[in-house]
């Protein structure tokens, strides 16, 4: 098997597969500029696009994983 490019490898699951990750409100800001301000120290749970692109923000992870399944997207665990 041919070694994957890197446009290859940047567009590998678009569309497709999501992660989820939690976030404290201090990283809020950098994702998710137009988000209200928020108490610091909170943890908050960010859903990504397979290409890093956060899609939503959310209080809780079921949250997240149901709004990945909503756009029909799988969700894969990152560690």
């Amino acid at each position: 098997m041919p070694p994957m490019s890197q446009d290859a490898l940047a567009h590998l699951g678009e569309g497709e597969l999501a992660y989820v990750k939690p976030i404290s409100s201090d990283e809020v800001r950098k994702l998710f500029p137009q988000a209200p301000e928020l108490a610091p120290g909170t943890t908050l749970f960010a859903l990504h696009a397979a290409n890093g692109t956060p899609i939503m923000l959310t209080d809780s992870r079921e949250a997240a994983i149901a709004n990945a399944w909503s756009q029909e997207l799988q969700t894969v665990s990152v560690h």
